[in-house]
């Protein structure tokens, strides 16, 4: 059977409407982009079994995002007001998850959670304790972590199962503008985190919905988030008026390297093969690219963003939170400084083994980077590392 028939856009979209009997996608434009994801899975060519494992991936999408519109015709979620919400920053591989998960301890902070954005309908507020898609999340999890044993090294945190901490970026899964692992890691196509037709007026329109919908009829928290919205600024802030970031800053050679140890361990166990070459070109060429974006944005000065470095994050993850706390006007209680340093004892970030890497994997003269990297480091001070 070949790919255009288990891929077949028009019949996937028909079969999400019949199963929930549903018809609005809330965006007029989702069929024709959707289309365009399933030309990219048919251009896979992948097995028999990858292209159904790629069909039920659409169906379970199409499927939550049927119901998750209608959701707000049936109560007035919409009418959720996000106010304030906290927000780490920056580059892959520079702390920005150790910040978020510490963020998220504090008893008067709420943040998104994988078993509320793997599942979204309907609202948790109206479901309890008890809600089943907690354990469904957790079985996908450890399907996760069996298929993908190495990535608990980069990232120790996937230990949390549908507890978990997803990036804002995941809300946009069943909005066929990106393709994250952590909707696509039954499907034996590695990465494509570029490519859809991107619209970010479009995807915080879809990130604020999640945030009401997961708000509505709970107690009142604040929001506490993790996402890369250093390219997205304006349509960020337009989105959030009154929100506030925390920026991390760190040594854009280590950034790259980092990050392609963690790609080529994610691409080999999502595919079984992997070139590390090419990993290292996109991993650079992407560091790259937004470290130029991020030089050049006259937002990168707005009063709203608070930038700090990861080699001072590192030294004293406790104090800098305290300082991005002073800087928002938010209490730093002595509850949530206590659950922050628990965090920090009971979670080393080595508890499954040390991720390794070596700026070897780059291919590129070391000293040429740090040379082509030095307005940057310049301008936010961010030192050369020296690994041991």
């Amino acid at each position: 059977m070949s790919s255009e028939d288990i891929l077949s856009a028009d019949s996937l979209l028909v079969q999400a409407q019949e199963q929930t009997g549903l018809t609005d996608w809330g965006d007029d434009t989702l069929p024709e982009r959707f289309k365009l994801a399933v030309d990219f899975l048919q251009s896979c060519n992948m097995a028999e079994a990858g292209q159904r494992a790629g069909a039920e991936t659409c169906l379970w999408l199409l499927t939550d995002r049927l119901k998750f519109f209608e959701d707000f015709k049936h109560y007035p979620i919409g009418e959720e007001k996000i106010e304030r919400p906290m927000v780490a920053t920056g580059e892959i591989r520079s702390g920005t998850t150790l910040l978020h998960a510490l963020l998220s301890v504090d008893p008067h902070a709420r943040a998104l959670r994988f078993w509320e954005v793997m599942n979204p309908s309907p609202p948790p507020g109206l479901t309890g304790p008890d809600d089943p898609r907690r354990a469904k999340a957790d079985v996908d999890w450890r399907e996760i972590n069996a298929k993908l044993p190495r990535w608990l090294l980069s990232h120790p945190y996937n230990d949390m199962l549908g507890d978990g901490l997803p990036e804002d970026e995941r809300t946009w899964s069943f909005d066929f503008r990106v393709m994250t692992t952590t909707g696509w890691w039954r499907v034996p196509f590695g990465m494509n985190t570029r490519g859809l037709p991107a619209n970010p007026n479009a995807q915080y329109r879809i990130h604020k919905m999640m945030l009401q919908q997961f708000q509505f009829r709970r107690p009142k928290k604040y929001w506490v988030l993790k996402g890369f919205h250093g390219q997205r600024l304006p349509e960020f802030f337009a989105t959030y008026p009154d929100a506030r970031i925390i920026w991390t800053h760190r040594d854009p050679v280590q950034v790259a390297a980092s990050g392609t140890a963690m790609m080529v361990d994610l691409v080999e166990g999502l595919t079984g093969r992997v070139d590390v070459k090419e990993q290292a070109d996109a991993c650079l060429t992407r560091t790259r690219a937004n470290i130029a974006n991020t030089m050049k944005d006259p937002m990168i000065s707005d009063p709203r963003i608070h930038h700090i470095r990861y080699v001072d994050f590192v030294a004293d993850p406790v104090g800098t939170i305290r300082g991005f706390y002073e800087f928002c006007g938010v209490p730093f209680t002595p509850g949530a400084e206590q659950a922050m340093r628990d965090y920090l004892k009971n979670n080393p970030g080595d508890r499954y083994g040390k991720f390794k890497y070596s700026t070897d994997m780059l291919h590129a003269d070391i000293d040429v980077l740090n040379h082509e990297f030095a307005p940057f480091r310049e301008r936010f001070g961010v030192p050369i590392e020296k690994r041991k």
